[in-house]
């Protein structure tokens, strides 16, 4: 496990793009009730409050887990209930960060306060994640719907579009890189053409994704809410055939899966850290199908909508998207895919006293 002086300027640096979106996203709302636009305002307010709630209640049950002093445990519930624990992550990041990269010893106590921080950064990425697909997308689809539906949006709306968007991209390669150099033996993501391959695979997939589902809201919006209902119900039941292990509870395993069937909506993950050559093939082939079905869709319900520019600019758009996707999909897993080196393969254990955060990141989903 490996944290540099770049991996805590970034980690600093999350606050500020935190802060950032959460203003951006008041902001709007703030803006949507000024117009009289409500029910948009309200959306808004609800996609931000249901993300951060989720966040706090995975990030107070991991610390619940590993911390044995009850009375810190206590003043981190209190921080946690004012939808702030995630300030409480930064500052553990940052703090251990802070000494495992500016301490000039190289002892054992370093190599644990750089492995504490590493983990801190990890769980810190996880977190983003469940936000980013919680609000961030949902916070997306909404912008691009009011786009399509009344032509002109504000120049706010379009600074949440273009947030939502780099949220998006940055938080998964984040995870991808940091979940793979917190587990020990395995081969990390490589910076530069790698790194650049698995953004565009997951910036094309998901921006054509969205895109086509906006078109079918646009259309049919019971049509939408069936489709949505039938793709997380399917990720639902992936996990629970995966059995996947997650929690340390019954009951926030099946707030987990939960989460995860809506994560599997929109992006493909490995539920299990297991091959997923099958799966994803299935996945994507029957993404090209919905989004073939969906293009057809409006042109037979809303041939209105078909005519105008826009309309042909984002259908062009989405169906370069997906192919381009899957083709930095192919590029990536064929050429760049990080391999698992020989300790992995065969189960070396970590230096040092094992442990339940070790073993929970084991169980993080992987990219």
């Amino acid at each position: 496990m490996s944290f540099t002086r770049w991996n805590f300027c970034m980690t600093g640096m999350g606050i500020f793009t935190f802060l950032f979106d959460v203003g951006v996203d008041l902001w709007i709302a703030i803006k949507y009730f000024q117009q009289e636009l409500h029910l948009y305002g309200l959306l808004t307010i609800f996609f931000i409050i249901v993300g951060a709630i989720i966040v706090q209640v995975f990030s107070y049950t991991w610390f619940k887990d590993v911390e044995k002093d009850s009375r810190k445990l206590t003043w981190i519930l209190v921080v946690h209930l004012f939808l702030s624990g995630i300030f409480v992550r930064y500052w553990y990041a940052l703090k251990y960060g802070y000494l495992a990269t500016l301490s000039k010893q190289k002892t054992n106590d370093s190599t644990t306060k750089k492995k504490i921080a590493v983990e801190a950064m990890t769980d810190l990425s996880m977190l983003r994640v469940f936000k980013t697909y919680l609000e961030s997308v949902p916070q997306l689809i909404l912008q691009i719907y009011i786009l399509m539906e009344h032509g002109r949006i504000s120049i706010v709306q379009y600074a949440s579009i273009l947030v939502s968007v780099s949220s998006i991209s940055w938080s998964t390669v984040d995870y991808q890189m940091c979940l793979r150099k917190s587990l020990p033996g395995t081969k990390g993501m490589n910076v530069g053409l790698p790194a650049v391959t698995y953004v565009l695979y997951k910036f094309f997939t998901l921006t054509s994704w969205i895109v086509s589902i906006v078109f079918l809201l646009s259309c049919k919006p019971y049509l939408f809410a069936i489709l949505m209902t039938v793709l997380w119900v399917a990720g639902w039941c992936w996990t629970l055939k995966q059995k996947t292990d997650f929690c340390s509870s019954s009951e926030m395993e099946i707030l987990y899966r939960i989460i995860i069937g809506f994560i599997l909506i929109f992006t493909f993950f490995n539920v299990k850290g297991q091959k997923t050559k099958i799966p994803i093939s299935i996945y994507y082939f029957v993404r090209v199908l919905t989004v073939t079905g969906i293009l057809i869709l409006c042109f037979y319900y809303k041939p209105n909508l078909t005519r105008t520019l826009l309309f042909t600019i984002l259908s062009i758009a989405t169906v370069l998207s997906l192919g381009l996707g899957i083709i930095s999909l192919i590029l990536y897993y064929v050429c760049f895919h990080p391999t698992l080196c020989a300790k992995e393969i065969m189960g070396d254990k970590v230096d040092g006293d094992s442990s339940e955060q070790v073993s929970r990141m084991k169980r993080f989903i992987m990219p």
